[in-house]
């Protein structure tokens, strides 16, 4: 009905053609290389490259740049680590908790950087491996803190139950504690990228599409998706923070949880 002319047409984005693009290099191959594979190795480097180049100039009184990057760490380690696990064992976790945060944010933030626009997290590699590295973290720290038995025990045997609830409350615990976690943790941070730059596509090939072959006064909605778009990039930029906050915080919640007893 709004088509103009010999356009196209508007297509819009599917799971296949947006999160399974074609290889780059090593085609056909266990290495096969492929556009988000990029965009992960290029937010690796710029995370890497911005701590380095804040460390390696380091001075007792920080310039700007160092000031910023040390507010940033300070959040991690006093509103995450510190807030939950307290100052000792806060102080354990701050190095995997500062890790996970700002690689996950790193891998959502590439979603709204031109020339990258799509999330390195919104493909199941990248939130598998930080809710494996979580998974692990949490069961190193309530091992180290009660040892392997005294972890097990306390996770799958809650004290102050009567002994008869232990078939039935046993199986759920296991369940919520060494299956759902990491699952939940992967498919909380994949679901919320993937949508989000479906959205980004949704509304920006929208406007292409009004603006360049819709028809009549059809064009005038592309002013209206485009500024939806505006709008939902902002809105990706907050959840790629609020997101990395989340999955840091409920890495912290875990680990406080394997090492009380009680």
């Amino acid at each position: 009905m709004t088509a103009a002319g010999d356009g196209e047409g508007f297509h819009a984005p599917t799971l296949q053609g947006e999160f399974f693009p074609g290889p780059i290099l090593f085609a056909g191959t266990p290495f096969e290389f492929n556009r988000i594979m990029l965009v992960r190795v290029v937010a690796t480097i710029l995370i890497v490259t911005v701590f380095w180049l804040a460390a390696r100039r380091a001075r007792l009184v920080p310039g700007r740049f160092q000031g910023a990057i040390e507010m940033a760490l300070d959040f991690v380690r006093v509103n995450i680590a510190e807030e939950v696990l307290g100052k000792e064992s806060g102080r354990r976790a701050t190095a995997l908790l500062t890790v996970i945060f700002f690689g996950v944010f790193a891998m959502n933030i590439t979603g709204v950087i031109p020339l990258l626009n799509i999330a390195g997290s919104s493909v199941i590699g990248v939130p598998l491996v930080f809710a494996a590295i979580a998974y692990v973290g949490f069961i190193v720290a309530g091992v180290r803190s009660q040892g392997a038995g005294g972890f097990l025990k306390s996770s799958l045997f809650p004290p102050g139950v009567p002994k008869f609830l232990y078939v039935i409350l046993t199986p759920i615990e296991f369940l919520s504690t060494f299956i759902l976690r990491p699952i939940t943790l992967t498919i909380r941070l994949l679901a919320n990228m993937l949508v989000g730059h479906l959205l980004l596509v949704l509304c920006f090939g929208a406007t292409h599409y009004l603006f360049f072959e819709a028809a009549g006064t059809f064009k005038v909605l592309g002013g209206v998706t485009f500024a939806a778009g505006l709008a939902f990039t902002i809105f990706e930029i907050f959840i790629a923070a609020l997101q990395a906050f989340i999955f840091t915080l409920l890495t912290a919640v875990y680990i406080q949880l394997s090492e009380e007893a009680h």
